[in-house]
């Protein structure tokens, strides 16, 4: 197991190291979005979370993987690259003329489920796919990674409370808690806390980690899978907007730019440093 996280960990650097080549080549791109949710992908992917198949990315019994904060797509396109969905020199036309890999998230890629981007839509789909899983008397799972400013959305607690009167337990949510939105943190703007309570009030059962943990994220992951539970599961992780690179940490304007010139080159260093 020991080495089994070790590769995990060191997967998840390699990737934020892609994303950035990616977002640098471009000039676009959320970075600081994709960098504080590498280890959930990286634990849903490769950790063995997901049952899905990269040679049959339509396959019916696969489970369902929905990036609502689809601004974040660049970490996803590098994940389905890295898992075989796609040659990975594919990546070098990323928010280019006529190319499938949009800023914004594009199904016409393979191994994406929705176009995203418009906060508050991709939970909705999710809660819907979970539900018409059941009706259909499916196996399989579906897993959506929101934002926490994406909490703002009224479609977030409509869907929560349609999920939670319908005890959709194949379905998990992770709140990808990084304290901020496009320009500060949340609790200055509007406060979202205390969000456990207000998830377990729309009828979820919820759970706090630390986002940055694989290990935590792995058993966080696996609960939800465990039968017997009577609610849908909501995974609060906490972790760090721009995760990596040390003068985006934290800072509300890097939200959708890529560095470029001696930003670009300190970035690449930092993260090579790591990988």
């Amino acid at each position: 197991m020991r080495d089994k996280l070790e590769h995990l960990n060191k997967k998840a650097w390699r990737i934020r190291q892609i994303v950035m080549e990616m977002c640098v080549a471009a000039g676009t791109g959320h970075v600081t979005s994709s960098f504080s949710c590498a280890e959930i992908l990286v634990a849903l992917y490769h950790g063995g979370v997901l049952k899905i198949d990269p040679k049959r990315p339509k396959w019916e019994d696969r489970d369902r993987f929905i990036l609502s904060k689809g601004q974040a797509s660049p970490i996803l396109y590098a994940v389905l690259a890295d898992m075989g969905f796609f040659p990975m020199d594919h990546l070098q036309r990323f928010c280019k003329a006529g190319g499938p890999f949009g800023v914004h998230l594009q199904n016409d890629v393979n191994g994406v489920e929705i176009t995203s981007g418009s906060l508050g839509i991709g939970f909705g789909v999710a809660a819907g796919v979970a539900y018409a899983a059941r009706l259909d008397g499916k196996p399989h799972m579906t897993y959506a990674l929101l934002g926490d400013g994406e909490c703002y959305e009224g479609s977030v607690w409509e869907t929560a409370m349609f999920a939670g009167h319908h005890r959709l337990t194949n379905l998990a949510v992770i709140v990808d808690r990084n304290q901020y939105c496009v320009t500060g943190r949340t609790e200055d703007i509007v406060h979202l806390e205390p969000l456990d309570a207000k998830w377990r009030a729309f009828g979820w059962d919820t759970v706090q980690i630390d986002g940055h943990s694989i290990q935590a994220v792995l058993d966080a992951l696996d609960a939800a899978r465990k039968p017997g539970r009577a609610q849908p599961l909501a995974i609060l992780a906490n972790t760090v907007k721009g995760k990596g690179v040390s003068f985006m940490e934290n800072k509300a304007l890097w939200h959708g730019v890529a560095p470029k010139g001696k930003d670009a080159e300190q970035a690449l260093a930092e993260l090579g440093a790591k990988t």
